[in-house]
């Protein structure tokens, strides 16, 4: 009997920023690899990483991931699975027509572990107007950020207040990126 398998993008919280917590991609590729995925792909240094798996229970795969890594690693590596048909669906959907992008302008898109609501209406602003919650999708959060105004993402921390920490951000760009990685 043949499994079902889907590709999935994992997006793994906190790794090699600002020297710390350093994992080699070459490393977390051969770690995957020994998980049993296939057609595994990195994709820049911050840990996100194309694969294809078992069609399963994202959550399982999750923590399948976040064990055996952390395990691995020696510290515990968040991770936030989403299908290509996800990634797809919001590129395709493009959440930012019609905000014009300068050089200051900077398209965020956050990934929640689950699907949790906040008492904020939307869009939300920061007191300052730095930082835009546009909308929310599901267990995805679209945001802008002008920095401009503030030259720290210390105003993107609101997300965290508002949805707990189990999320992780990658702007705009490393999503088009993926989604270019999937297509070929």
């Amino acid at each position: 009997m043949k499994t079902e398998k889907d590709t999935y993008i994992a997006f793994l919280r906190g790794i090699n920023v600002g020297g710390h917590h350093k994992v080699p991609m070459a490393d977390l590729k051969t770690e995957f690899e020994k998980l049993g995925f296939k057609n595994i792909v990195t994709l820049l240094n911050s840990g996100n990483i194309i694969f294809d798996g078992p069609k399963e229970n994202t959550s399982k795969l999750e923590q399948k991931i976040s064990t055996h890594i952390e395990k691995i690693f020696g510290f515990p590596i968040p991770t936030i699975l989403r299908t290509s048909r996800v990634i797809h669906n919001l590129l395709d959907q493009n959440p930012f027509v019609g905000i014009e992008r300068t050089k200051d302008i900077r398209f965020y898109v956050s990934f929640l572990k689950t699907n949790l609501e906040a008492d904020l209406e939307l869009p939300w602003k920061s007191t300052d107007n730095s930082y835009v919650i546009i909308e929310k999708r599901d267990q995805t959060i679209i945001s802008v950020l002008d920095l401009a105004i503030s030259k720290s993402p210390k105003a993107m921390e609101s997300i965290e207040h508002h949805y707990g920490k189990d999320i992780t951000t990658r702007n705009w760009n490393t999503i088009e990126r993926i989604g270019k990685k999937l297509k070929a």
